[in-house]
């Protein structure tokens, strides 16, 4: 199949760079645009005195979705980067003292359910069975398959109607196990895609088999490193890349197959393409690029009616001593509360007094992201989106981040003397930085009626060559579902512009 014309990728974040390889592997040329200084995204990095942070994702799973961008372009993935295996998975800590590491191999993990939740061990096992049975119908099959007609969940929906992805996470999880320590390790997971366990499709319970089955890992360098070696890629075959390039108006100029997008830029820059992959906000881009279309106005009122994932408060930080030998590269700790404190972050008008905690400690994998005897970490909290509680975020910030490190010293101890840096990123920064609508981290929440055919399409079906990519369209976030939504994506333009 021959494919050419231009193609237009707005947004490079991990969505945008791996359609843009893939289109660009495919014989189209090309250009990728992003609004920042570098290309990343959500994954984009801060040095700041002699420290690495990586602003987002820190969780690199499904290791195959970026082995394959590299296949595609007669590479090798272990050739540019490397990807070192994280054990355990995740440390869970609650505060009365109990943990549990989280580890892949079915014995291992048994012995810490066998510790902390005495009697769910087959519980457990039978968990995971159904976990993987919701992974070969929920991410296997549909993963990166576009959902673009009803016929196309209607060929789905009996296997998720079988498996119940009615329910939540939460309830299917509490199918199996009874401890209320252990349905809290086997249902936050949603969390890290922006949804609440218990109104998220247990769909997403295939998380611990994917993660079973692969691994977690770790870029030697940081995620940013992995950002950079994807850029590399791009170029190397030709791809073209505007940074500090934000497109202020797209244009569409005729209709059909001969639809012609007229992209404008800061700088006056003005381009015409075939086709336009967008990686931005959803929000944004139908309000803002393409705010002169007719049917973009009726997809923003129809947007504006959807459930939205919450926010984050995330702090970087940086240290004068090693915590590195007594603690794990990703550290999950539980508040006193778990629904109740949920339901506040999603629903809540006004910023919970308690939080649960997201630790990241990258110099346990890669002592190099911080100066010699330092540790480099971030910390971050679920907190509501700008839309329920429209929080000064400028004013609480501070306090907010003082109050996260007095909570983790039980963890780090003596922290707040060791502390030498640190910045934080709010949902302002969302709304601010990364156009995010509400000031959302995740886009709009993975509900099963905002799933599959049910999430914005890969393909708009009302202005013609406008393909979506990232975590607002399917199959949603992650990094593992964003880089799926390319391929998804990028099968569409192929079809639709090819000879």
């Amino acid at each position: 199949m021959a494919c050419d014309g231009r193609v237009a990728v707005v947004g490079g974040g991990f969505g945008g760079l791996a359609a843009a390889i893939r289109l660009q592997a495919a014989g189209f040329s090309t250009t990728l645009w992003e609004a920042r200084d570098r290309l990343g995204g959500r994954a984009y990095v801060y040095r700041q005195d002699g420290f690495t942070f990586d602003a987002g994702p820190t969780v690199i799973t499904a290791p195959h979705c970026l082995e394959e961008l590299y296949e595609v372009a007669g590479k090798n993935l272990a050739d540019a980067v490397e990807l070192m295996p994280v054990e355990p998975f995740y440390r869970l800590l609650w505060r009365d003292g109990a943990a549990l590491d989280y580890v892949g191999d079915t014995e291992g993990m048994l012995a810490e359910v066998r510790r902390i939740a005495p009697g769910d061990e087959a519980g457990y096992l039978a968990f995971v069975e159904h976990s993987g049975k919701l992974f070969e119908a929920g991410y296997r099959d549909l993963v990166a398959t576009p959902f673009l007609r009803p016929s196309d969940m209607a060929r789905a929906a009996p296997a998720l109607a079988r498996l119940r992805a009615d329910r939540s996470v939460y309830a299917a999880v509490s199918r199996f196990v009874r401890s209320e320590r252990l349905r809290q390790a086997l249902s936050f997971h949603s969390l890290l895609i922006g949804g609440h366990p218990f109104e998220t499709s247990s769909i997403y319970t295939l998380i611990h088999y994917l993660e079973r089955k692969w691994g977690v890992h770790f870029p030697r360098g940081g995620t940013g490193a992995l950002v950079d070696a994807l850029g590399a890629l791009y170029r190397d075959l030709g791809g073209e890349v505007k940074l500090s390039s934000p497109v202020s108006r797209i244009s569409v100029r005729g209709r059909g197959r001969r639809a012609r997008h007229v992209l404008e830029a800061r700088g006056g820059a003005v381009e015409d393409y075939d086709a336009v992959v967008s990686n931005a906000d959803l929000v944004h881009t139908y309000g803002v690029l393409y705010r002169d279309e007719r049917a973009a106005a009726k997809v923003k009122r129809r947007l504006s009616r959807l459930a939205w994932s919450m926010s984050l408060f995330v702090l970087y930080f940086g240290t004068d001593r090693r915590y590195r030998d007594d603690i794990a590269h990703h550290t999950v700790i539980f508040g006193p509360r778990y629904r109740e404190l949920l339901d506040e972050i999603f629903h809540g008008a006004r910023l919970p007094a308690d939080f649960s905690l997201y630790l990241h400690a990258p110099t346990v994998s890669d002592p190099e992201l911080a100066p010699p005897g330092c540790d480099s970490f971030y910390v971050l909290a679920p907190v509501p989106h700008l839309g329920n509680a429209p929080i000064d975020w400028d004013r609480a910030a501070p306090a907010y981040a003082d109050a996260i490190l007095a909570s983790l010293e039980p963890v780090l101890p003596d922290l707040r003397r060791h502390v030498v840096t640190r910045r934080w990123m709010t949902p302002t920064c969302f709304e601010r930085d990364l156009g995010a609508h509400l000031g959302t981290a995740f886009s709009c929440a993975p509900t099963l009626g905002q799933s599959a055919y049910f999430r914005p399409h890969n393909r708009d079906a009302r202005i013609p060559g406008l393909y979506l990519v990232g975590a607002g369209t399917h199959p949603g976030a992650g990094v593992p579902g964003v880089i799926n939504s390319a391929k998804a994506t990028a099968s569409l333009v192929e079809q639709d512009l090819s000879r």
